[in-house]
């Protein structure tokens, strides 16, 4: 399958029904009133990784944002990671996304929270980023690769877009010793547009693109330490808030089978996960 149709695959994957209709309707559900969602009800929802809220605390940890940059969220979806990096880090963040379903939901929920003026969304490929070289301080990118064959050129251009010495930030799912997996999973249906690599083989590609390794970890121990992560405290104007609905909400009407397929998966050594930070040579 070429590129341009494992892409058109992954989009309809992700976007092909009312996405944001049925996030409104689930807020107000919840008794939320979507006008007046905060980042931290819609962190449920909105972090569509392993490990939620918590994966994307951790990666930030390791990263170490600050005020004022700009950062580069690749494959970030309807935009979670980017408005908790926008609201309690400072930075300003943009989305590039392949599904405009996602795009269009992210902006709506990003105008709900009141962060439009600090967060933005492109509709665009990874391989073929729309920006600039050196662009942007921090380059994050969150169980995307999964659905990208040419991990090299997503390297690469993770590398032109950053500044030097800027951070590259990935934490994604990769491929277990046992192979290969069972399906559907969240990101993908079938094997025609899921691309797993080992983490070795994901480490040597990214240094093979101009980066050196700042932190590095995979399986069971980094799953361990996301799973006995506290839960991030909600900010004071937040106490004591309605969780908002979870992420399940993204995955259609068979994501209990996507769900069970991950937690088979993973019992079954066939998919694993890895974290790392690397700085742009």
């Amino acid at each position: 399958m070429s590129d341009d149709a494992t892409e058109r695959s992954v989009s309809d994957h992700y976007g092909a029904w009312t996405l944001i209709e049925t996030i409104e309707k689930a807020l107000r559900g919840a008794g939320i009133e979507p006008a007046h969602a905060t980042v931290e009800q819609l962190a449920a929802l909105d972090h569509f990784h392993s490990f939620g809220l918590a994966g994307t605390l951790e990666l930030a940890r390791r990263v170490a944002p600050t005020p004022g940059q700009r950062v580069l969220d690749v494959g970030g979806g309807i935009g979670g990671p980017a408005r908790l990096l926008a609201s309690r880090y400072g930075c300003a963040v943009t989305v590039l996304d392949l599904t405009p379903a996602f795009c269009q939901a992210g902006e709506t929920l990003t105008g709900w929270t009141h962060l439009s003026d600090r967060v933005s969304f492109v509709c665009g490929s990874a391989l073929d980023m729309p920006f600039s070289d050196s662009d942007f301080d921090v380059v994050w990118t969150q169980h995307a690769a999964m659905n990208i064959s040419d991990k090299s050129r997503l390297y690469r251009e993770a590398h032109r877009v950053l500044k030097p010495g800027g951070r590259f930030a990935l934490f994604d799912v990769m491929a277990g010793p046992n192979q290969p997996i069972h399906f559907p999973v969240p990101w993908a249906n079938d094997p025609a547009y899921s691309f797993l690599l080992p983490p070795d083989e994901v480490r040597a590609l990214v240094s093979a693109a101009g980066f050196t390794a700042l932190s590095w970890a995979t399986g069971p121990e980094l799953a361990a330490g996301l799973q006995s992560a506290p839960a991030a405290p909600p900010s004071p104007a937040d106490s004591g808030i309605s969780p908002g609905p979870g992420v399940a909400l993204l995955m259609g009407a068979d994501a209990d089978v996507k769900i069970a397929n991950t937690m088979r998966n993973t019992k079954e050594g066939r998919m694993t996960i890895g974290m790392g930070v690397f700085a742009r040579v």
